[in-house]
């Protein structure tokens, strides 16, 4: 199922081009994935869901760029840390979800980020983990220091946010990954041509050599 939410934003130049961004969201059940999808898509929040796994868009402007960004609310399930190549092929970067109250789901999030740093496509990919559910401070099990630093190791974003109360921090969640996203691309895009430059300096060269 596809669902696509236009916010309103300016009108977008003739000539700029809306640009795709694909996010995966993984995390244990339970910790609140759909819940941030849905709050970042229509600003509400809504406490039950069903296990539908869904890809819903929304078209946004980012520092003054339009972008699609389309969300896969990945649905593993249990405790369990697997996905899908499918999944690692089609995201561009990835959120990992863990509720602050349940430590097995930070435990999830551990391991798979461990399994995606293994993937030769993602091994670099933007990732942001989340530690949701601050608003439950009284049943907390993982320190924010412990997000920190998980984080930190692993060159990763890091928010704690409660999709319950507010819309603004899961917004910056999105958008700062959104900006990950393009910060990779526009290094892969230098490295890109830095190797064809050194192929035609190469291959000049080459043929100078032949001759």
């Amino acid at each position: 199922m596809v669902v696509e939410v236009k916010s309103r934003m300016e009108a977008t130049e003739a000539n700029q081009q809306r640009v795709e961004t694909n996010i995966l969201l993984l995390g244990a059940h339970s910790v609140g994935k759909t819940a941030l999808t849905v709050r970042f898509l229509t600003r509400r929040f809504i406490g039950e869901y069903g296990d539908i796994e869904s890809i819903y868009s929304r078209v946004d402007r980012v520092d003054g760029q339009e972008i699609c960004i389309n969300i896969w609310d990945s649905q593993a399930g249990g405790k369990s840390c697997s996905f899908s190549d499918k999944q690692l092929q089609w995201a561009d970067g990835m959120v990992l979800v863990y509720d602050i109250c349940d430590r097995a789901s930070f435990e999830v999030v551990r391991q798979q980020l461990q399994l995606i740093r293994r993937s030769r496509k993602m091994s670099m990919a933007p990732v942001v983990i989340v530690g949701n559910k601050r608003d439950l401070q009284h049943r907390r099990s993982v320190s924010g220091e412990e997000g920190h630093l998980l984080a930190m190791t692993e060159r990763c974003g890091f928010f704690e946010v409660s999709a319950a109360e507010t819309y603004h921090g899961v917004l910056l969640v999105f958008h700062r990954l959104v900006d990950l996203v393009r910060e990779t691309r526009a290094l892969r895009k230098s490295m890109a041509g830095v190797r064809g430059i050194v192929r035609s300096v190469s291959a000049v060269f080459g043929k100078k050599r032949a001759e």
